[in-house]
């Protein structure tokens, strides 16, 4: 099952004198960790409103209401912060990547051949990396759409038609 809400940054410091952070984002872009008006902490137990954000090098400047002060925004270093998956709408054939770890990798062309579980996911900037491991052995294969086929999140798996020479067994 789908996790609710899921994690999308650390606040790492302080950032000024009247309770703006710095946040460390977890997600592709700070421009998506920007787009997003509500966070929340402790997995959703509390909400928070977004007053403005702006990025700042490879952080995220923020300021949430009702943290006016150093002192407030020095008490939330470290903090998980979490977005609401209902907050967004990814576009088609993109995923959260904590959606796609632990689906089961199999042949495009012949379902019987397990490749492995999905087990991380890099990215590398051109495409990302998906790293499929069995019996103790990690294969990467590239996020393209000659490879990957079809993720199917609900049903817990993805197919792939990898390139030649990826597996042992691949003809």
């Amino acid at each position: 099952m789908k996790k609710e809400f899921l994690e999308i940054g650390k606040i790492v410091s302080t950032c000024g004198l009247k309770g703006e952070v710095r946040v460390l984002p977890w997600s592709d872009s700070p421009d998506f960790f920007m787009s997003l008006s509500s966070l929340y902490f402790e997995e959703g137990a509390q909400k928070l409103t977004v007053q403005k954000a702006r990025p700042q090098k490879n952080v995220v400047i923020l300021k949430l209401s009702g943290v006016d002060t150093i002192e407030a925004a020095n008490a939330l270093r470290g903090k998980v912060l979490y977005m609401s998956r209902a907050d967004v709408t990814l576009p088609e054939r993109t995923f959260f990547v904590q959606d796609l770890i632990g689906l089961r990798v199999i042949d495009a062309d012949d379902p019987a051949v397990e490749y492995g579980l999905l087990s991380d996911v890099s990215q590398t900037g051109a495409n990302d990396v998906y790293h499929i491991t069995k019996n103790g052995k990690t294969t990467l294969i590239p996020a393209i759409r000659q490879v990957v086929e079809e993720t199917d999140v609900e049903k817990g798996i993805m197919r792939i038609r990898p390139m030649k020479g990826l597996f042992d067994d691949a003809d």
